[in-house]
């Protein structure tokens, strides 16, 4: 009996804790139930002394430093022309100052409002867009992402996809940025056309970077919910050697990151910046090795970079490097056709191996039903139904718990001020009725992962963003706003609870009373996605629940 005392109190102390998480996450701090730590296995910027150079000095070439050019002057980009790229489900606007990506509006992705998300975006406020340029080692002013670029051309190609060439000349080095965009795809395609004019012997390195603010999470409007804060926000890289490794902002400012081993020639390797629901990504090609770098730059913001040396170019010849630049939603199916660990972007924490094929199961379900909410209640029968055996088995040895109820009262007045006594005499009736105590805590115990993991789905899936389900569920990633289903939810706790034998012991009688409390507390601030599942997983064991203390009652009344 000590030992189910034990579980009890454990079941209790999760609640507890994962109701204070959620006050952590509400008041704007990491959840502690995130997903996997971040790495801080990448490389520092190896700048100025300073640590605040703008244009990053080279890491290649047997790390090579090169002093930073200055940084771009305040209101240059804000006041560049600015080039507009579309198809539809991606509008991108582009600087010709540095011809840096400043802007990209996600037209199937809406605020409340119902207007496009602006993932990038260059204001006042919040700063976060993507750029590139070149840098030399012998430290010449070569075109970089601080240089005017002029429109060489645009319109759309022969397969009509839209595209823009920018162009800016420095030293006798010329560097055209091609920008093409996919029907219907996130991805854009960028060319990165490098021309030599001079006698030079100078190596050249090709530089790719995020840039962003600090912000822990762009509050976007109503549809990110209460959650939103408790998801990872920041820079992330994916090696083969190291697969998916994110750095937290905080570990980039107390300069905790280390220099990583430089990506060989032919593994495939990207760069990101997080947040929820959404990412960006810079997906070079493979054909050289490649060097990863981040730091944080002036006025607060930080850059995860890739750096591709195309070596000495020479006089009259011209080098091409392809990348890709992903702006977009983190949608599962999208991620894995796009690059190799891509889909990564999309974390689970540490139970992914739950989580993925429960998100596969529920898209599945998704797909025959056409809404999330009644492809969670479907979901949770299947799930009740795997569980089903050792449910029956629990629910029966707590109906029989229930029959023996008096003669545990008896015991427990009997030896009374014996506690000792109390549980020999106990569980000498258990051994003799053929009960397992501890049956009835099972069934909470192996649902626990099951639960957190489809937390985690609820959580993290750009799908249910703004998905409906009936009535006032309009959204399932937000809590209900009426929390309807949080006070369903502990009326069915209660439910159970009378339905069960009451323990002996006052302080689990205690312990079960109030943990329809702490849960519905709980649940107010969870997904509606999950209380309905722990809702319909309630009202289904309530049924198998009381068919069984109803077969129990009609053989104690033979």
């Amino acid at each position: 009996m000590d030992f189910k005392k034990t579980i009890l109190w454990a079941v209790f102390s999760l609640s507890g804790l994962m109701l204070y998480n959620n006050w952590q996450v509400q008041q704007g701090k990491p959840s502690m139930f995130g997903g996997a730590p971040a790495s801080t296995q990448i490389a520092a910027d190896k700048t100025s002394p300073t640590g605040k150079a703008d244009v990053p000095p080279s890491v290649s070439s047997n790390n090579a430093v090169v002093a930073a050019n200055p940084v771009v002057p305040s209101g240059a980009i804000e006041s560049a022309e600015k080039f507009v790229l579309q198809n539809d489900v991606l509008v991108l606007e582009i600087s010709a100052n540095g011809a840096n990506v400043i802007d990209a509006k996600l037209l199937k992705s809406l605020t409340a409002e119902k207007k496009p998300i602006e993932l990038f975006q260059y204001t006042p406020t919040h700063k976060y867009f993507a750029r590139s340029g070149l840098i030399a080692l012998n430290n010449s002013d070569l075109p970089n992402h601080t240089s005017t670029f002029k429109l060489v051309q645009s319109g759309k190609d022969g397969s009509g996809r839209p595209f823009l060439v920018l162009a800016n000349e420095r030293n006798g080095v010329k560097l055209e940025k091609t920008f093409v965009l996919n029907p219907g795809s996130y991805v854009v395609d960028v060319g990165h056309r490098v021309t030599q004019s001079a006698a030079s012997q100078n190596p050249i390195v090709l530089y790719t970077e995020i840039v962003r603010d600090g912000m822990q999470e762009q509050k976007i409007g109503p549809f990110d919910g209460a959650f939103s804060a408790s998801t990872f926000t920041g820079p992330a890289a994916y090696t083969d050697k190291e697969k998916f490794n994110k750095l937290e902002f905080t570990a980039i400012d107390k300069n905790k990151i280390t220099i990583p081993t430089q990506v060989p020639a032919g593994d495939p390797a990207w760069i990101a910046m997080v947040q929820h629901y959404f990412a960006s990504a810079w997906i070079p090609g493979d054909k050289v090795a490649r060097d990863i770098y981040a730091g944080k730059i002036d006025n607060g913001l930080y850059r995860i970079g890739m750096q591709i040396p195309l070596g000495v170019v020479a006089p009259g010849s011209t080098v091409v490097e392809k990348a890709q630049l992903f702006v977009g939603p983190q949608e599962e199916k999208v991620l894995e056709t796009i690059a190799p660990g891509f889909e990564l972007l999309k974390d689970y924490g540490y139970l992914t191996i739950i989580a993925k094929p429960i998100f596969w199961l529920l898209e599945k379900i998704h797909g025959f039903v056409g809404n999330w909410g009644w492809a969670i209640i479907l979901l949770t029968i299947l799930i009740k139904l795997v569980f089903f055996p050792l449910s029956a088995a629990s629910y029966k040895s707590m109906a029989r718990m229930k029959e023996v109820q008096p003669r545990l009262m008896a015991m427990k007045e009997q030896y009374k001020g014996d506690p000792q006594k109390l549980n020999q005499a106990m569980m000498e009736m258990y051994r003799k009725e053929k009960i397992n105590p501890l049956g009835g805590c099972l069934p909470v115990l192996i649902q626990i992962p099951v639960f957190i993991s489809l937390y985690w789905v609820l959580l993290s899936s750009v799908e249910m963003r703004g998905a409906p389900w009936i009535l006032w569920i309009h959204d399932l990633s937000i809590p209900d706003p009426y929390y309807i289903l949080p006070l369903i939810m502990a009326v069915s706790m209660f439910v159970q609870t009378k339905l069960n034998p009451t323990p002996p012991d006052p302080i689990q009688a205690k312990v079960m009373m109030y943990m329809p409390i702490v849960f519905s507390i709980m649940f107010f601030f969870f997904p509606a996605g999950l209380v309905l599942y722990w809702v319909v997983n309630n009202l289904l064991s309530i049924a198998q629940q009381w068919q069984i203390n109803q077969m129990f009652g009609k053989k104690e009344a033979k």
